[in-house]
């Protein structure tokens, strides 16, 4: 059997993984075998947290040097001008050979591969000699599971349906006979895992192993009960959405309702709550805003909304920061005209008129919402939902929280201001700057930023709302399966609205009129979370939303009157359907094409 293995995925390295076999074959001259690894308690262990220490890191340089937001309608990058990934993105020159986006494959699979092994080897009784803890090998088996359904999970977000690899393939294989599975099996191949690693049982008493619901902070990276319902939850979601089945197929409404219910309900049984610490004025505005540069606490004493955080640091300060900031390299991701649009006022009503929300089709000409009472053209940042503090630097905004004065000041000539040298990436596009995750007292000597949380509490809140509103509609209440409340998506959603200080949604909306809040609620929760760019993909709204963005020109006049101009940013080539999926590299499409007499090329590449 070892010896068997020694190609093992060859599938996944010279095939699919893009990566060198080299890289991928276990050393065959002595020095370590899998009899070395798995007869050695230490050795066993670096292995299992080599196999989920994988999940990427999300940051505001994962992509191409900025956030994937900037490929989305959240944001317009800085860069735009500059040659490189943000640029050629802008200009639609992506390709099946050239993807400006970082693109996974390889990377997932090679984590697969890891995950497969591990798999593999922990039970066989010739390899694994080590005498494990029951207890303590059942809990790693069960976070090697969902650790590799969260890869096919990110691989499927991005490829649609790929081929489902679940042990090492051997020197005899047939790789004639591979294919690529389809998006409905591979969510059942993902949620079946984690249900088959959630059916471990949990062990009583304060041990320090075994697949838990509560890890302590030395364990940060662990990936626990919690995780595996999240990953069951955004898996259901994505099956039943309009890219996919839009709510027919195995995967209805209806039963990604039950599945994101049941995630929710089980957070929520084992303590799970959203964060609500109202900080210190001179700290931060509010608690959303807290929590966003606050670090996770994995042990849950004050961060109790947190599943799972990117171990990476966002350090807004400096790559999508303010020219005021010492040490600033970057404005970044620039958040624009219509993600700013989106935040409603203070009343909870939207701004725009969500059924037309402009006029003309540059987006210049915004159709105000008659029933909004509170928003002034001259003054358009007042009386806005608290998140908009917390997530946007606008013009005349204090940027410090303590004693200093010191404003941005994004109109033209200001030290913020829109640049006319477009080749400055120090100055915003847009005339917005990021706010989020931001700790203003964060920079050369201070890494105070926040961190991306890939999962939290928010989100199962969200993914269940729009789950039962598509099934049932706003107002029916849904049963809960494991002992948890009933609930309607309209609660839901205004769970999350009212952590924000922002008035419920009212009782009686039509389905349609809630679907369009709804999308704009998760739009503004979750924004620059790595959400929208897939959430505009799976909703199959690219040719709305991402065309170009707009942003805000503010000019002074000598008295001081601030005149407040839309502009339109460069077109992008990239809002047809071709750019609803990734493409597969050419090189490994035409490999598999001579293999198998199959073309697994996802459409338009």
């Amino acid at each position: 059997m070892i010896k068997n293995i020694l190609k093992l995925l060859m599938l996944i390295g010279c095939v699919l993984g893009g990566v060198s076999c080299a890289d991928l074959d276990v050393r065959s001259d002595g020095r370590v075998t899998y009899e070395d690894i798995f007869r050695h308690y230490g050795r066993t262990k670096n292995y299992f947290t080599g196999c989920i220490n994988k999940i990427p890191n999300i940051s505001l340089t994962s992509y191409g040097g900025t956030a994937l937001a900037s490929f989305c309608d959240e944001a317009h990058d800085a860069s735009d001008c500059a040659d490189g990934a943000v640029s050629d993105w802008y200009k639609g020159y992506a390709t099946a050979s050239y993807f400006p986006i970082t693109s996974p494959w390889g990377a997932l699979y090679e984590a697969i591969r890891h995950c497969n092994t591990f798999l593999l080897y922990i039970n066989d009784p010739e390899v694994a000699t080590y005498s494990f803890r029951e207890g303590e090998k059942n809990g790693w088996i069960a976070q090697v599971r969902v650790a590799r359904a969260f890869y096919y999970l990110q691989l499927i977000k991005r490829y649609g349906g790929v081929p489902l690899v679940t042990v090492p393939y051997g020197t005899g294989h047939d790789y004639s006979v591979d294919r690529r599975a389809t998006f409905e099996e591979c969510a059942d191949f993902i949620i079946s895992e984690c249900r088959r690693a959630l059916a471990t049982e949990e062990l009583s008493g304060a041990v320090t192993f075994g697949f838990r619901w509560d890890i302590n902070d030395t364990e940060r990276g662990e990936i626990t009960r919690a995780f595996a319902y999240a990953v069951m939850s955004q898996t259901a979601l994505y099956a039943a959405s309009p890219l996919w089945k839009d709510g027919t197929g195995a995967y209805t409404w209806e039963k990604a309702m039950e599945i994101t219910k049941e995630a929710l309900d089980q957070c929520l049984k084992h303590g799970f709550k959203l964060y609500a610490t109202q900080p210190s004025a001179n700290v931060a505005q509010n608690a959303y805003a807290y929590y966003h540069f606050t670090r996770s606490d994995p042990s849950r004493s004050l961060d109790k909304e947190t599943i799972f955080e990117s171990s990476a640091q966002t350090n807004v300060w400096k790559y999508a920061g303010t020219p005021i900031t010492p040490g600033m390299e970057r404005a970044g991701a620039g958040p624009s005209q219509e993600l700013v649009d989106a935040y409603e006022t203070i009343d909870g009503e939207p701004v725009l008129d969500l059924d037309q929300p402009y006029k003309d089709a540059d987006h210049l000409e915004p159709n105000y919402n008659k029933n909004n009472l509170t928003y002034r053209e001259n003054n358009p940042y007042a009386n806005r939902d608290p998140r908009f503090y917390a997530s946007v630097y606008y013009n005349g905004v204090r940027r410090y929280l303590d004693s200093r004065t010191e404003t941005v000041d994004t109109y033209v000539g200001g030290n913020c201001g829109i640049s006319d040298d477009v080749t400055d990436i120090r100055y915003t596009r847009t005339g917005y700057y990021l706010r989020k995750f931001n700790n203003y007292r964060s920079g050369n000597e201070i890494a105070g930023d926040g961190f991306i949380r890939i999962f939290r509490l928010a989100e199962l809140y969200l993914n269940f709302a729009e789950a039962a509103y598509q099934a049932k509609g706003p107002d029916v209440l849904v049963k809960s399966t494991v002992g948890g409340s009933s609930m309607t998506a309209r609660a839901a959603v205004n769970v999350i609205r009212s952590r924000a200080g922002m008035p419920e949604l009212p009782r009686g909306l039509s389905k349609e009129v809630f679907g369009k809040r709804y999308r704009n609620e998760r739009r503004v929760e979750l924004a620059f979370e790595e959400h929208r760019f897939f959430d505009v993909r799976r909703w199959k709204i690219l040719k709305e939303t991402d065309d170009f963005v707009t942003g805000m020109k503010i000019t002074s006049s000598l008295s001081g009157t601030l005149k407040y101009e839309r502009i339109k940013l460069a077109q992008r080539g990239t809002n047809t359907d071709k750019y609803l999926m990734f493409p597969i590299n050419r090189s490994e499409v035409d490999k598999m094409e001579e293999v198998t007499g199959v073309t697994w090329q996802n459409p338009g590449w």
